[in-house]
């Protein structure tokens, strides 16, 4: 698979997705200040791979911290999380994963002998945080592949997919959830072949969702975002599929910026638009998408290409890093829990609760 992120024992290291197509160049994060930083300027990116990069973080952090006393620690990890969580707003998967290694720290910390010393209990909770954030590098790689088998079945058995962004390995720690979708349907023997939105201003399409579709032998054509309304028009596409970096408690859907209007095109051509995300991507706490934190990012993104300025001076710009596409245009919901169909605000509840059940031991 594509090594987009890896534990090392030298720090995280990072496959730079900036430098994608054309080089295949890694960054080594040393500290969770490095690793915050790689998130803010998406070296590393897409929900699922920023919650594990922050994870990674929180335990480099942990790992790193001079503080001599349980207390202290407690302290440097208090603003490790803060750091972090103040990188993207969008992502929840973030604020998952920081709140994860939390809870775990804070447990570990009540757990502890009393007859150990400090430096004797510092070490037992850096091995078991260390430990779990590799738990969820793995459990993320599980969870593309087993929503890949569930959305395969979704996909034509022959025709044309398009997507928005990347939603591939490269934002995730491997396989990837829409794309991950895409691999599995062609692994079944589906012949399927790949419309990838370029996905301005940051073209993730483009430069990286082409990149590594082809990688896997995966045809694939490149297309300007304005494109994709006159290709359906002509009936070019048969399915979209996209990821997610928060879906509401309603089924409503933050994804990349033209996401909204992606699925406004397909219901008006009565093609079917599914979502692929794991379960961590969904909010239960945010009750509908008009709550969800949009990221605004740089002007310079769209002021600029390839360090070229193509806007005039003085010129007004509008970069919201993502918008939100309402549960009526959404067909499906692809987790690695199953399939979830409208009424949204239902099926989640109940994926919720037998989450919830799972959690507690409770036989299903």
């Amino acid at each position: 698979m594509i090594p987009t992120l890896e534990w090392t024992d030298q720090g995280v290291r990072f496959l730079d997705q900036t430098k994608l197509p054309l080089e295949e160049t890694y960054v080594l994060a040393t500290s969770y200040q490095d690793v915050a930083t790689v998130i803010r300027d998406m070296i590393v990116r897409g929900a699922p791979a920023i919650g594990v990069s922050a994870a990674m973080g929180m335990a480099l952090g942990i790992q790193n911290s001079p503080s001599t006393t349980v207390a202290a620690l407690s302290k440097d990890v208090d603003e490790m999380a803060k750091v972090l969580a103040a990188t993207r707003p969008t992502a929840v998967n973030l604020f998952w994963a920081i709140e994860r290694i939390r809870v775990l720290y804070y447990q570990l910390v009540d757990k502890q002998p009393t007859n150990l010393s400090e430096a004797e209990k510092i070490e037992r909770i850096r091995e078991e945080v260390r430990a779990e954030a590799l738990r969820m590098y793995d459990e993320d790689i599980e969870a593309c592949k087993t929503m890949g088998r569930y959305g395969a079945a979704l996909l034509p058995k022959e025709g044309t997919v398009l997507t928005h962004c990347n939603a591939g390995a490269l934002a995730t720690c491997g396989y990837g959830t829409a794309l991950g979708v895409i691999r599995a349907a062609v692994e079944a023997g589906h012949k399927i072949n790949v419309l990838a939105d370029e996905t301005r201003p940051y073209l993730q399409g483009a430069r990286l969702t082409a990149w590594e579709l082809l990688h896997d032998g995966i045809q694939t054509s490149v297309l300007c975002d304005n494109m994709s309304g006159a290709l359906m028009r002509k009936g070019r596409v048969q399915a979209v599929i996209v990821g997610s970096d928060r879906i509401a408690a309603n089924g409503d859907v933050a994804n990349k910026i033209g996401t909204y209007s992606v699925s406004v095109l397909a219901k008006e051509h009565g093609i079917p638009f599914y979502v692929a995300a794991p379960w961590s991507t969904v909010d239960m706490a945010t009750k509908h998408g008009d709550d969800i934190p949009i990221e605004e990012r740089s002007a310079y993104e769209v002021t600029h290409s390839n360090g070229k300025q193509m806007t005039p001076d003085g010129c007004g710009i509008e970069n919201p890093a993502f918008d939100v596409t309402p549960a009526k245009y959404v067909t499906a919901i692809i987790t690695e829990r199953g399939v979830l169909y409208p009424p949204y605000d239902e099926s989640m509840r109940a994926m919720e609760a037998a989450v919830k059940a799972e959690a507690d031991g409770v036989p299903a």
